[in-house]
């Protein structure tokens, strides 16, 4: 950018910016329409699956969102824990970081949904206190600590890789400055390790998109419980498949050009 502005200065040079839109946004484009040729054309059953799966889709993206948003929380302070230098805070870190790696997901949310809530309400046994005898398991809550769990270890691997690739120059520069150990973190190095992390870190997303279709087993409404709702009542499995992997396809193609513009804007801003 500095050469850019330089050339500028001199007489009969001009620069030009490249704003061209991305070439795969075709392949966007084209599953987009295909799915309205299908519901346009052949609206039974292809407009019938997308009306009915329509709440489904909202309550995916809900549970995504939430999920992710909470991912990058709670994955930056596990990054964080396992780069302490208090020796507790980096076992605890590193156990839940092995500990959530090493189970599958499906098998977490299974536990969440189930084993939790029988375990609390042991517990309220115990205390002999009522509500906690009670207590049953929200499936969409559950969904989402389950998604949590499991995606902040992975996350926070990304973090840790991408603070550690900071040189510590920068840190024992801030150092110099003043800076406490946070401020020189918070000011410094999280921002220039966010741009190295950044593809990583949509890549997490849009596995987390796809994984949520997991939480069908734990009574969650998503777009892939209503798909076996309607499949089980039309006996319609081909098309009914169809759909969803349509209407996936294009959440994914969509969330994966967003983050690579995302990332040609950082990298821009970072020249």
């Amino acid at each position: 950018m500095r050469i850019a502005k330089e050339v500028e200065r001199v007489p009969g040079f001009k620069v030009t910016t490249n704003n061209r839109i991305d070439s795969w946004w075709w392949l966007v484009t084209a599953v987009v329409g295909l799915v309205t040729f299908l519901a346009v054309f052949i609206p039974d059953p292809y407009w019938r699956i997308i009306r009915f799966v329509s709440d489904g889709l909202i309550i995916t993206m809900g549970v995504t969102l939430i999920a992710f948003v909470l991912t990058l929380i709670v994955g930056l302070f596990a990054a964080l824990g396992r780069l302490s230098k208090n020796g507790l805070i980096q076992l605890v870190t590193t156990i839940y970081v092995e500990v959530a790696r090493g189970v599958p997901l499906l098998v977490q949310l299974l536990f969440w949904y189930f084993a939790f809530p029988s375990l609390i309400q042991g517990m309220g046994r115990l205390l002999q206190y009522r509500p906690l005898e009670r207590y049953l398991a929200n499936p969409f809550a559950m969904a989402i600590l389950g998604l949590t769990f499991c995606y902040a270890a992975y996350l926070s691997e990304v973090y840790r890789a991408g603070i550690q690739s900071i040189p510590k120059g920068q840190n024992e520069a801030a150092r110099s400055l003043g800076m406490s150990h946070g401020q020189a973190m918070r000011y410094i190095i999280l921002p220039q390790a966010v741009r190295v992390i950044l593809p990583p870190v949509g890549n997490e997303f849009i596995s987390l998109l796809k994984d949520s279709s997991l939480v069908s087993i734990v009574a969650v409404a998503d777009m892939t419980r209503r798909g076996r709702e309607f499949m089980a009542a039309s006996f319609l499995p081909v098309e009914t498949w169809i759909m969803i992997a349509l209407l996936y396809l294009v959440m994914t193609l969509i969330s994966a050009r967003v983050v690579a513009w995302i990332e040609r804007k950082t990298q821009m801003e970072a020249r």
